[in-house]
Parts: C-alpha cells; sequence; structure tokens
C-alpha cells in the first residue's frame, strides 16, 4: 500500500565549513533541504536561509521533521530540550561535526530513525556511526524500530522498555505471532523469543510479552501490541455521507468483532465513489490509501451477501464484501457485510505480502 510521503529531512549548518559538507549532503539526498543562516544566501542560493536557529527547531519539530546538525552537538541538546514531548513523538536528530567524520544519532534513533539515518550518512560520507542504543549495541531485534520500518501499529509503547530489557539480560521473550509476521521479519526469532498459541490462557498472562496480529483482547499490563497493516476494509455509502458516519460505523464494528483499527491496510470501494468527499475523508482520518475498482473488477468477486438493490443502482451484486476481497487478495471475509441508513462495511485479511 502507498504509504504518506515520508517528512522532509532538514540539514542545518552555521559554519562555511559545516555549509560546503550540508551542500554535499543536499546533493546526494532528493527531496532535503539545506538551511544556512542568511548571510549565506549569495554563495548558497539553493539553501533556505533563516536568521534564528531556535525558530529552526522549533519548525522541525512542529512538522516532524528529521534534523542533520552540523555544529556542536551541545547546541543541538540546548535548543531541543525545551521542545521533547515523547520518544513517539520526537523526530530523528542526527549530529555531525563539521569535517564528517562522525554521524550521532542523538535522538529518536528508532521510532524516529536516527539510528538508521546516522548509518546511512556514515555510508555516504565514509564516517563513523555513532548508535548507544542498547539492543543496537547488543545486536539485538528493537521491537519499536522494527515497527516504524515496516509502518506497523504499536500499542503499549511503555513495554518496549521491560521487553527489550529482558533481551539484554539474555531472557527469552514470550511472544503470540499467529501469522508468523515476526518471524518473516527477524530470522532466527527463535532465539529471542518464546512462541505460545493465541489462547485466552496465554494472554490473560502479564508481561513482558509480545503479541503480533490485528485482534483484540483484554490486555494484562507489560504486552505489547504490534500491528502488521493486513486488513482491508470495503466501504459503500450514500451520497453525501459524512466522514463521522463512516467512522462511527467502522469504530463500532471493529470494536465488536474484537479488531484493531491499528492494522487497517486501505479503504476500498468501488470506482463511482472514489470522490466520494466522506469516504476521502475518512482514508485521510485513517492515514490509509483509499482504493478503488471499476464495476466490472467488483462482479468477478463472488460475495456471501449479494444485494439486488446495490445491483440495481451501482450494477454490482456488492460493493463492501467485493471490494474488501478484491482489496485483500483473499477469499475469507472477517467482517462480513454490515450497515447502517448509509453505509456499509466488511472487512478481509490481507494475504502476505501486503500490497494493493
Amino acid at each position: 500500500m502507498a504509504r504518506p510521503d515520508p517528512p522532509v529531512v532538514g540539514i542545518v549548518a552555521l559554519t562555511p565549513q559545516g555549509a560546503a559538507l550540508g551542500r554535499r549532503l543536499h546533493e546526494s539526498m532528493p527531496g532535503a533541504e539545506l538551511w544556512l543562516p542568511e548571510a549565506f544566501g549569495p554563495e548558497y542560493p539553493e539553501a533556505r536561509a533563516f536568521r534564528s536557529l531556535k525558530d529552526v527547531f522549533a519548525g522541525a519539530f512542529r512538522n516532524a521533521c528529521p534534523l542533520i546538525c552540523i555544529m556542536a552537538a551541545g547546541i543541538v541538546v540546548r535548543h531541543v530540550a525545551p521542545l521533547l514531548r515523547g520518544k513517539d513523538r520526537d523526530p530523528a536528530v542526527v549530529v555531525m561535526d563539521e569535517a564528517g567524520r562522525f554521524a550521532i544519532s542523538l535522538l529518536s534513533g528508532h521510532l524516529g530513525g536516527a539510528n538508521d539515518l546516522a548509518r546511512s550518512l556514515a555510508a555516504l560520507l565514509g564516517a563513523t556511526p555513532v548508535i548507544t542504543t542498547a539492543t543496537d549495541v547488543q545486536g539485538l531485534p528493537a521491537l519499536d524500530a522494527l515497527a516504524a520500518r515496516l509502518g506497523w501499529g504499536l500499542e503499549n509503547l511503555p513495554a518496549v522498555k521491560d521487553i527489550h530489557l529482558a533481551l539484554l539480560k539474555g531472557q527469552k521473550v514470550r511472544l503470540v505471532d499467529p501469522g508468523g509476521c515476526l518471524g518473516r521479519e527477524l530470522p532466527g526469532q527463535e532465539d529471542y523469543f518464546q512462541s505460545q498459541p493465541e489462547s485466552p490462557e496465554t494472554l490473560a498472562r502479564p508481561g513482558p510479552a509480545v503479541y503480533v496480529g490485528c485482534r483484540e483482547y483484554p490486555w494484562p499490563p507489560g504486552w505489547l501490541r504490534l500491528r502488521p497493516r493486513n486488513l482491508a476494509a470495503g466501504v459503500g455509502c450514500n451520497k453525501g455521507t459524512p466522514a463521522a458516519e463512516i467512522l462511527a460505523l467502522m469504530t463500532d464494528v471493529f470494536a465488536r468483532f474484537r479488531l484493531s483499527l491499528r492494522s487497517l491496510h486501505c479503504l476500498a470501494t468501488i470506482a463511482a465513489k472514489k470522490s466520494e468527499p466522506g469516504l476521502v475523508a475518512a482514508a485521510q482520518h485513517l492515514g490509509v490509501t483509499l482504493v478503488w475498482y471499476t464495476a466490472e473488477e467488483l462482479q468477478e468477486v463472488p460475495v456471501p451477501n449479494p444485494s439486488a438493490m446495490v445491483q440495481h443502482h451501482m450494477g454490482v451484486a456488492s460493493v463492501c464484501e467485493a471490494a474488501a476481497l478484491k482489496a485483500a487478495g483473499g477469499k475469507t471475509l472477517l467482517i462480513p457485510k454490515q450497515k447502517t441508513p448509509n453505509v456499509t462495511l466488511a472487512v478481509a485479511q490481507v494475504g502476505w505480502p501486503w500490497s494493493v
């Protein structure tokens, strides 16, 4: 599935030598922006000029913009300290010396991607990446970084600390992964995790433990939930249906069927509804892509609950069930057609690999 475009990377420098290094990086990183003090303007027409470094950092944090700071680490620490909100919200910050010898992952190494950014910069310049997160130093799996890299939903972030601590102590962490998702992404997981069945008894025990999947349970403390984006929601609606009604039905249905909205991969519908404002807004609110299929494509999909009325008005026996199955590339619905006066909804599980 097409994911939202990543935020622009900002390259910030203060000195002539730093500006020269910034230009090298800018030329090698498509989409990045070079930010320099106003005094450098004539020599660096490609750069965005700034007067206040404080404003640069504030704007970057406001827009979740990763930063490459070519300056002293102390300058960066003093500027970012008042802006910190949490490891799941702060952008990546990497500090480089103006000679380009070191790339230091300073902030948001896992979820923000600073560790990977530091490694990429080091490879680009022949520099030394400086990574201090314990799991990386010890070569252990970092589950928050994995979720960020794969675009998976992540729930109960505080559980990461105890899980990583257990791994650092050499303990195996209990893992419930009915789809084998983690195993595909972390070959050799048996060295770190103790696989257990998806059963009420297993899931009633407190963590540290990891669940990988789309199901909801009454979670005891200590369970990290990783949510692969493997659910396709087929949606049909009347003209002019507001996004709020679509979202209300989805929230209710997902709760009743014990599925996580964080596992949502896409919304799917018929071509005639692809520009329906409520559907477009609902997809934007959920952070997923709205995909659509022609009536001819949907007519070919067998569904358990065809509708003569839908056939009469839309030229297909089903919109929501057929669209969900088509998007999922599967044959089984997890949730058959549910409806309100204006909305129909069905959910199917997307087959591996997860792409639409």
